[in-house]
């Protein structure tokens, strides 16, 4: 992370006298160069910030598209939703890296390896059916404040798995991010403890997957870019969640077909949610490939801000002083555990 940042100074800096030792060299004709190298800079500028545009577009647009399917639309299906997104992302993720080239396609070296991408996208499922369940439940403003909670869920597991202890300082930070959540339960006014549960649960699953993922992935031979894991592990998803959903929402294609018919937006609805679930995914990566872990983090924290005052704003949903005050702390403490990560690796 601050690697990335030396790494651009020093760059600049090369550059810089190499454009000096030019001009005194040619008489000054390195000015040309410095106004291709600005042009190109302003162009990698615009890019990403395009990026940035599309992964804050695409996450909060999936979140309110999920509220809006599963609280306000009557589609109460949360296993056959997420059935649909890993679709989605097992079809789309096939075309970008197959056809599109996106990025290099890694093949699946072992069955041991398999087997461990399998045992993720059972984690990777828990924790998208239970954030889809909490939004039955929960206002989007809730459910982003407790899952501003990952780090602390991280910090947890990685403890656990490994017996690593960060610095005191690090932990500390954590303290804000639990308390934020404790203060902004107190002020919710549509708290429901079985909808909290899940988005608590459905939390610390997304943390536990990323902790395992480190474990189960770490040798050279057997490491995946995201958009690789998420191309095995998509359907495999999909062959868990369909029997799943026919077991546990057993009228789902009734009421579907239902929906469909009396809507005729059902189904451009649905297509429209899967693939801008995996547009999420996508960006996601490109995101963190063209900028820094640590950028994305600081993004991700602003991302959860913007997603709540359009959900506010969208679904009318009551919040309380205290409420935003908690969500406040918990973001407050997210950027602090991640800077003091950042100094004290």
């Amino acid at each position: 992370m601050s690697t990335h940042g030396s790494y651009s100074m020093r760059s600049k800096a090369s550059f810089e006298n190499e454009t000096k030792a030019t001009g005194k060299e040619s008489g000054g004709g390195g000015g040309g160069k410095s106004g291709k190298m600005m042009s190109s800079s302003s162009k990698e500028n615009l890019f990403i910030c395009f990026l940035v545009t599309l992964w804050y577009s695409s996450n909060i647009g999936v979140i309110l598209l999920n509220k809006y399917l599963l609280s306000n639309y009557g589609f109460k299906f949360p296993i056959f939703l997420t059935m649909c997104h890993m679709s989605a992302c097992a079809v789309l993720s096939y075309v970008s890296i197959v056809f599109f080239k996106v990025v290099p396609q890694q093949m699946i070296k072992s069955r041991s390896q398999f087997m461990k991408i399998a045992t993720l996208s059972l984690v990777f499922c828990a924790s998208v059916v239970g954030g889809n369940i909490s939004l039955r439940y929960l206002a989007v403003s809730f459910n982003q404040a407790v899952g501003a909670t990952t780090p602390f869920f991280t910090a947890v597991f990685a403890y656990l798995a490994t017996l690593k202890r960060e610095a005191w300082v690090t932990y500390a930070a954590l303290v804000p991010v639990v308390a934020g959540v404790v203060i902004a339960s107190g002020g919710e006014p549509g708290f429901h403890l079985f909808g909290f549960i899940m988005c608590l649960s459905a939390t610390a699953a997304r943390a536990f997957k990323s902790v395992l993922q480190g474990i189960l992935l770490s040798s050279e031979g057997e490491k995946l870019n995201s958009m690789n894991l998420l191309l095995y592990m998509s359907p495999i998803a999909v062959l868990v969640l369909l029997p799943a959903a026919l077991i546990m929402e057993p009228n789902v294609v009734d009421v579907t077909l239902t929906l469909a018919k009396d809507h005729k937006s059902m189904g451009l609805l649905l297509l429209l949610n899967s693939i801008t679930a995996y547009a999420a995914n996508l960006t996601n990566f490109l995101v963190t490939k063209h900028t820094s872990a640590l950028t994305l983090q600081v993004l991700g924290n602003a991302k959860g801000a913007v997603a709540v005052v359009i959900s506010i704003l969208l679904f009318r949903n009551p919040v309380t002083v205290v409420g935003m005050a908690g969500y406040t702390i918990t973001v407050m403490g997210v950027a602090a555990y991640g800077e003091t990560k950042r100094r004290f690796r």
